[in-house]
């Protein structure tokens, strides 16, 4: 059948399943929505309050669902608000595709009104971008585009489509999509074996979880193979969640803000299996250091990312779930009781601690794990509140925590909130924000609003930059520069101005009954809660040092 471009792009989106978008209209792309609201019956759009927090609600139903996230943006200015989220995206292999569109291909290259190279200036930042300039290939472009994001290690495609192709008329003809298939060609027996022989002679093994197995959907394998290895098992902030944060053998988070119990036993022990994880410089601290004492295995779907940040002595490139599959089969029952043992009772000696005289945030996070069983969606913006989320609220399943991790993205976490809740209504939604975070995305509380999304936006508001001042406070002889932010705003007012519902909270015997009333208005509501300017992640990793060289409070004293 004849089609115009406009209604080849809505087509190609019901083919592949796209239930919601999130965009924001302009002058370019206006072809695009008025065919939009021909089908909204059949997509959902969200209209954001800003470019970047439709990028972000895309990524954040991804992240929610491990389907493809959509967003749109007119030409110049309104693509480049994209870009912020679509590198949030990459860096954490999201699947996520953005349509913008651009000046008809006659005034390409001459300056012309909000023209802009949004494929050039997004091709570091993308799996791969197109610009379609001809519409006989526009229906094919948009296919790869979602092919590509979902294949192998997902990540961000970008489509720009010219203004005179979303007008243009060619034959367009439905094809059913088949589902994307796991990456399997890469695995080898051979490498299975050499990483079979390392981990039947272990005698102090360390599981390290990665993104890659929340992605891969990989969980129940992992649980097995854990099982049959017998050994104690840490995480990346990524990873959360793959690996049940109430199993007795969960020693906690690895790294710069991982607890004591982790960082130790993976300096202590002899192999260290890394299942989807990519070792990040927050993750390794000193990489020379890092791990010295083990040999080390790992499975990754990408190529690239084996011996790019450590060496390792083993590696099964792959989808990970299908690694795992075939090493369970052929793994036979380990027993290291008295290395979990050690580590477990390494854990029960060196706490995560705070201080519960006053509100804090890790107060503040336990509260909500207690009143949600865990049960709940958490988004985060990026700071001490982040690593807060991470430390003190367990994880039990996949895609319960969505954050920033590769690209610390501040202004991240609300619009990725209104995705997730926007893919999976039936859970709670909470982002948890810092109240410098919430000065960057706090217009997207009008969004939820303006379309009932019932996420809880809880701030701890500490009247600073809290991270940055931490390393001001510890390394930088307590010179705060441009990181006070005490100048009176009251986001209270501002989310009635906009609004939601909101509260304040200053006092631990205030947050219970907050948090619950805040779970059963099913509404938006911001809750503010007030803590101490110099409040403090620990333990911490001293920059330049090894991760045993984690240091805590006491430490401090």
């Amino acid at each position: 059948m004849q089609l115009n471009g406009s209604e080849i792009i809505i087509e190609c989106l019901k083919e592949q399943g796209v239930d919601t978008v999130f965009g924001y209209p302009g002058g370019t792309i206006l072809n695009v929505y008025d065919e939009l609201y021909k089908h909204s019956d059949e997509i959902k759009h969200i209209l954001t309050s800003h470019e970047q927090g439709a990028a972000h609600a895309a990524d954040g139903y991804a992240r929610a669902t491990g389907r493809v996230g959509v967003c749109m943006a007119t030409s110049g200015p309104g693509a480049t608000n994209l870009v912020t989220g679509i590198a949030t995206a990459y860096m954490d292999s999201v699947p996520l595709v953005a349509i913008t569109a651009n000046v008809a291909v006659p005034l390409l290259g001459k300056d012309s009104f909000q023209e802009i190279d949004i494929a050039g200036i997004t091709m570091p930042i993308t799996k791969y971008s197109f610009i379609v300039k001809n519409i006989e290939e526009l229906a094919s472009t948009i296919r790869r585009a979602f092919q590509i994001a979902q294949t192998g290690r997902p990540g961000p495609v970008l489509v720009d489509v010219t203004k005179d192709v979303t007008a243009a008329v060619t034959e367009y003809e439905k094809q059913e999509i088949m589902p994307v298939s796991r990456s399997t060609d890469k695995i080898k027996e051979e490498d299975i074996d050499a990483a079979l022989a390392l981990i039947c002679s272990a005698k102090k093994p360390m599981v390290f979880v990665g993104g890659g197995t929340v992605i891969s959907g990989a969980s129940e394998e992992l649980k097995q193979f854990v099982d049959l290895l017998d050994a104690p098992v840490t995480d990346s902030l990524m990873g959360k969640g793959a690996f049940d944060g109430e199993d007795g053998r969960y020693v906690g988070m690895l790294g710069m803000h991982g607890t004591k119990a982790a960082n130790y036993s993976v300096t202590e022990c002899d192999l260290l299996v890394t299942v989807g994880a990519r070792f990040s410089d927050r993750v390794t601290g000193n990489a020379k250091k890092f791990a010295y004492n083990a040999k080390i295995v790992q499975f990754d779907v990408d190529a690239a990312e084996i011996n790019k940040n450590i060496k390792v002595n083993a590696s099964v490139i792959g989808d990970v779930k299908e690694i795992l599959t075939r090493v369970n089969a052929k793994l036979a029952q380990q027993d290291h009781a008295e290395w979990v043992k050690k580590v477990q009772a390494l854990a029960a000696d060196k706490p995560l601690t705070y201080h519960k005289d006053v509100l804090t945030g890790p107060f503040v996070m336990e509260k909500l794990y207690e009143i949600t069983k865990g049960d709940a969606i958490i988004s985060t913006e990026v700071g001490q509140h982040q690593m807060w989320a991470a430390q003190f609220y367990k994880y039990r399943k996949p895609r319960t925590l969505i954050t920033s991790g590769g690209l610390g993205t501040m202004g991240y976490g609300l619009g990725a909130s209104l995705g997730a809740k926007t893919a999976v209504p039936e859970k709670t939604v909470v982002n948890i924000a810092g109240d410098g975070c919430l000065r960057m995305n706090m217009n997207e509380l009008a969004t939820a609003v303006r379309y009932h999304i019932p996420v809880i936006e809880i701030v701890m508001n500490n009247s600073v930059l809290g991270m940055v001042r931490q390393w001001q406070t510890l390394f930088y002889g307590k010179r705060y520069s441009n990181t006070i932010l005490n100048d009176g705003v009251d986001f209270v007012k501002l989310a009635q101005a906009m609004g939601a519902e909101a509260f304040r909270v200053t006092k631990c015997e205030e947050v219970e009954e907050v948090l619950k009333k805040a779970i059963a208005l099913n509404k938006p509501v911001l809750i503010d809660c007030v803590i101490g300017s110099d409040d403090k992640v620990f333990p911490m990793v001293p920059p330049g040092a090894a991760i045993e060289d984690a240091f805590s409070e006491e430490d401090m004293k």
